[in-house]
Order: C-alpha cells, then sequence, then structure tokens
C-alpha cells in the first residue's frame, strides 16, 4: 500500500483552508476542507487531521475506532470554537480512510469526497451533505443544475459546527491493485471521475498523475482550493 497527495492554494483563494493525512504506518488517510474565513478554515481542518491521527493512535481498536476518532475531532473544533471569538462558527469536512487488520473503513461528514477505482471502473463511495445535493435526491434539480446552483458550496454537515456530528462510516471491499481517491470539492467540482481515472491511466507516476488533475482544475479556474490524495492497495 502506498499514498500521496498534493494540495494548492488555487487561483481565487489568499489561503489554502484544506489540510490532508497520510500515516502509512497506521493505515490512516484523510482530507479536510476548512470553512469560517481564511484562518479559521485553516484551523478546523488542521485541528481535525491533527486529532484523528492522535485519537487513531492512541485507541485500542475496535470497529468504531474511526467514528470515535472523528467525533474527538469534532469535539476539539468545537471547543476551540466555543473559547475563541475569532474562530466562531468555524468547521471543516472530513473524509478519511483507515485500514486496520480486518477491514478498511471510510468516515465522511461533508462535501469532499472518496470514489473507489477498481478494475479501471470508478465509483462515488460518500454521498455529499450539501444542500444541492440534497436538492437533486428531491428532484427539485438536475444534476447539471447542480454544477452551477449559487449555494452550490453550502454543507449540511460538518465537523465543530455542534457539539455532536452524525458520520457516514463504509466498509468497501478492496482487492489488490484497486485505489482510492479522497479529494475536495475543489477538485471534484472541477474534474469528472472519468478524467481522474484518465489522469491515472496516462501517468504511470502516481505524483504526476495528481499533478494532472490539479493541473486541469487550475485550468478551468481553480475557484477553491485544490486537494486530492491517492491510496493504491
Amino acid at each position: 500500500m502506498r499514498a500521496e497527495a498534493l494540495s494548492d492554494v488555487g487561483l481565487v483563494r489568499k489561503g489554502n483552508e484544506d489540510s490532508y493525512l497520510i500515516n502509512a504506518n497506521l493505515g490512516l488517510f484523510a482530507v479536510a476542507d476548512g470553512m469560517g474565513g481564511c484562518e479559521a478554515g485553516e484551523v478546523a481542518s488542521r485541528v481535525a487531521v491533527d486529532m484523528l491521527e492522535k485519537s487513531v493512535l492512541e485507541s485500542d481498536g475496535g470497529d468504531n475506532v474511526l467514528s470515535r476518532a472523528i467525533q474527538a475531532a469534532n469535539a476539539a473544533i468545537h471547543y476551540q470554537a466555543e473559547q475563541n471569538q475569532a474562530y466562531k462558527g468555524m468547521g471543516t469536512t472530513i473524509t478519511a480512510v483507515y485500514c486496520s487488520q480486518e477491514k478498511i473503513y471510510i468516515g465522511h461528514v461533508g462535501d469532499s469526497r472518496a470514489y473507489l477505482i477498481s478494475r479501471n471502473q470508478i465509483t462515488l463511495l460518500t454521498r455529499d451533505h450539501s444542500l444541492v445535493n440534497e436538492l437533486v435526491r428531491g428532484g427539485h434539480i438536475s444534476e447539471e443544475e447542480a454544477k452551477h446552483h449559487p449555494q452550490r458550496h453550502v454543507i449540511t454537515r460538518a465537523l465543530g459546527t455542534e457539539s455532536q456530528v452524525d458520520i457516514d462510516i463504509l466498509s468497501p471491499v478492496i482487492e489488490a491493485g484497486d485505489r482510492i481517491i479522497l479529494c475536495t470539492d475543489g477538485l471534484s467540482n472541477l474534474v469528472t471521475p472519468e478524467e481522474i481515472v484518465t489522469a491515472l491511466n496516462t501517468k504511470r507516476d502516481m505524483v504526476r498523475a495528481l499533478q494532472a488533475m490539479v493541473d486541469l482544475a487550475l485550468e478551468r479556474g481553480g475557484s477553491d482550493n485544490i486537494t486530492v490524495l491517492a491510496i493504491e492497495f
């Protein structure tokens, strides 16, 4: 198993509110997209990945390791937001992969994404916790309309905004040679799943493949911070 990641500020934002985590020894990987203003967003996403890593490192195992770690990250962000007026209302997405000896778990809150690429087919594993996704699911707007909706950046679930958070926990079946892609919406809003597969297939080196994805997002405006992380099994 190997993993690589790239993060880019994009062409519009002044700072990078995204954070990512690669800890191959723990089998722990994550991306987080902060919100609440540049400084607060950066703080929220960094606290999320740092607390996630700390909690898994200190855990005694079990099926709910990832869920407990994400709840701990939520509590840490919420506490800082309550204690510091400058951080009030801050929050972050989190999409994390934890590889235990028995299973692979994905924990997800917000609109960052996890894709599975298996046998050259790509599948979206996570569900966006966003206003436009709820509108699409309810049949109120089309997927094409969602791409340009004025409230497409509004998320309905995030770490840190409440004392407790609902977490989606998934456990996909992974085969040798499969890849999981984690990314923030700065990538997924501008690069299609098929283009992600194409980048991985045409650029044999993983870092170059990730750079090709980031470059494509930049060519299309780079309107948000861009973070992508690839895990190869």
